[in-house]
């Protein structure tokens, strides 16, 4: 199919109408090959980086399938994180504006169980959740999974790298046999050959080139001693002036330790890991979209669907021992035509790694030593802007525009200080100029909110 316009595909005239409302011009490569399978009702098994478009590829199709009328659960999807989870729900929910009652119900972990029993007391058109809380859901029989026609496996690879293998089988089960399974996955281990052999039925493989355009990345390799790997960080953030970074830890204490010594050094830094409560990795991630914090230091696991706008860049404390995950982790950046800056560290017992790398991208990586940078250039220390927390959120009828009006009416902020907002279920935040931030903070905590007082906080 060379014709990459949604009107080329036999979608309903509502439905056309509000993609292009959304801003849907022309089908991305995984669209564009996976779609009219997926309308066909192919099961497929879609290889796509992050940032490829891949929860339009499989949603446009399956919302075409549900039936409004019946509240029983008709798709699931099943996502590694809560984080992922909620993208692909809130997305879900935007592209279904065309039809009237669809219910979408995200099941995760980190969160009370009662509330979703109550959702799903009311009933559900789409699930979307991660397989711990989904199989908690089925144990207590407070979900039922019999009326499912199509069951979409999001980022299978990490679903398998946190151990979920027998927690999907358990909820696989539990769908009809004669259902459309979509498998979408960023790497192609041998494992998800046999995830999708023992669940799918005569899936097409789709491939959509993972390579990064180097046009739009700058990727630049330092190498340093082990020992110096700290101040060589410190180094290096300061000669380029890094305003915002996700800077990428193989393992959970690597984290904490860079964490803890980028703070020493007066700079906005974050640590994101699994040991983190939900409640915690909710305002990590808020603070970081905001750019209200500057700099978040991560393992793959827990960035795994993290979707930040503009990143300025990707930093490599640990190189990884694949290079997929490298190319899917530099991917962060660079999006949408802009350009993207991507540092890597290594030390001398590191070389394979980045021989293997610039093998798997063909493209040969050069590489200076750390040593070569200014070491006395100050890296940035104040993000630009400050995030207030709101204790009110959608269940307590709180809207973006209630906090926007809030702020520039009763409390006088000007429009353009106002950064983005994001409103959860039971509490908000919004990013405000670091400026005007401490009144900010005053007139909420002295005003009201849609006629009605909320606590208010700025977060640290």
């Amino acid at each position: 199919m060379t014709d990459t316009r949604f009107s080329a595909l036999n979608l309903p005239p509502a439905q056309l109408d509000n993609l292009d409302q959304l801003g849907y011009q022309a089908m991305t490569p995984i669209q564009q090959q996976s779609l009219p399978l997926v309308l066909e009702g192919k099961d497929i098994i879609a290889q796509a980086k992050t940032g490829s478009g891949k929860t339009a590829a499989f949603a446009i199709a399956m919302l075409t399938k549900i039936n409004p009328r019946d509240f029983g659960a008709q798709s699931l999807v099943l996502c590694p994180t809560r984080e992922l989870s909620t993208q692909v729900a809130t997305e879900i929910r935007r592209l279904a504006r065309y039809r009237q009652n669809i219910k979408v119900v995200v099941l995760c972990g980190g969160q009370s169980i009662g509330p979703q029993i109550g959702s799903l007391e009311h009933g559900a058109h789409i699930i979307v959740g991660t397989p711990g809380r989904i199989k908690d859901h089925l144990r207590k029989k407070t979900l039922n999974l019999s009326r499912v026609n199509t069951l979409v496996l999001d980022e299978a690879d990490r679903m398998l790298d946190m151990g979920f293998y027998e927690d999907m089988e358990t909820i696989i089960k539990e769908t009809p046999s004669q259902r459309q399974t979509l498998l979408f996955s960023a790497t192609y281990p041998k494992e998800i050959k046999k995830l999708s052999a023992s669940f799918q039925q005569n899936p097409i493989e789709i491939t959509v080139e993972s390579i990064h355009s180097s046009n739009h990345i700058q990727q630049r390799l330092f190498i340093t001693s082990k020992s110096n790997k700290l101040e060589g960080l410190l180094v290096l953030l300061g000669n380029y002036s890094v305003g915002s970074a996700v800077i990428f830890c193989n393992t959970i204490k690597v984290v904490k330790d860079v964490c803890e010594y980028l703070r020493e050094q007066g700079l906005s830094a974050k640590a994101l890991h699994g040991d983190l409560e939900q409640r915690d990795r909710d305002q990590v991630l808020v603070q970081f979209s905001h750019r209200s914090c500057s700099l978040l230091i991560a393992t793959d696991v827990a960035a795994r669907g993290l979707d930040i706008d503009n990143l300025e860049a990707v930093i490599n404390f640990d190189l990884p021992r694949d290079p997929e995950i490298y190319i899917h982790r530099i991917g962060r950046t660079g999006r949408a035509g802009k350009e993207g800056l991507a540092f890597s560290l290594f030390s001398d017992a590191e070389k394979y790694k980045v021989e293997a790398i610039a093998e798997y991208q063909n493209l040969p990586l050069d590489f200076d030593a750390i040593d070569t940078l200014d070491p006395h250039k100050d890296a940035v220390a104040e993000p630009p802007m400050v995030s207030l927390c709101i204790g009110g959120g959608r269940k307590e009828k709180v809207r973006p525009g209630d906090i926007l009006g809030a702020l520039t009416g009763d409390a006088g902020i000007e429009g353009k200080t106002v950064g983005k907002i994001t409103v959860l279920d039971h509490v908000a935040y919004v990013a405000i100029d670091r400026a005007v931030a401490g009144q900010a903070l005053k007139r909420l905590e002295k005003g009201k909110i849609k006629g009605r007082k909320f606590k208010v906080r700025q977060l640290r």
